[in-house]
């Protein structure tokens, strides 16, 4: 991340096939409920600093606040899980800062922190991962 876009950037969605890896989501081989189930749970206090405030099981979303670690900047999260077009389990997650300025990177990293603890949370591997033919190509 280039030094301007850290101090003016403070949100970070994921899409398949984004530019930073850390932001691309995931696909899973996972049933949804199981995806869900643990989502909820780091979102409601299993990940430090996660507060959730809203959740909707039948719309697949998630709504959390966080709290900063280290520079105590805080954002608004969004989860949104869902079936895609091959009855994958696939989530997203939209980071905006609520501060003024930018996050520093901070909501790439907790982008990034979460998707790391839900692949342990649903005990997500290799074969249960589903890559997109971006990621495909440069491994």
């Amino acid at each position: 991340m280039g030094l301007w876009k850290a101090i003016t950037t403070n949100h970070v969605a994921t899409q398949p096939g984004h530019a930073d890896p850390r932001l691309e989501g995931r696909t899973y081989a996972i049933p949804f409920a199981a995806v869900w189930d643990g989502a909820v749970r780091l979102a409601a206090g299993g990940l430090r600093g996660w507060q959730m405030v809203h959740w909707d099981d039948q719309v697949g979303t998630i709504e959390a606040k966080v709290k900063g670690m280290i520079l105590s900047l805080p954002a608004d999260v969004v989860i949104r899980i869902r079936l895609d077009e091959n009855a994958q389990t696939r989530v997203d997650l939209e980071a905006r800062g609520t501060g003024k300025g930018g996050d520093l990177g901070a909501n790439a990293r907790r982008t990034q922190r979460f998707f790391r603890a839900l692949d342990r949370e649903v005990n997500a591997d290799q074969h249960t991962i589903l890559v997109t033919a971006k990621q495909a190509t440069a491994a």
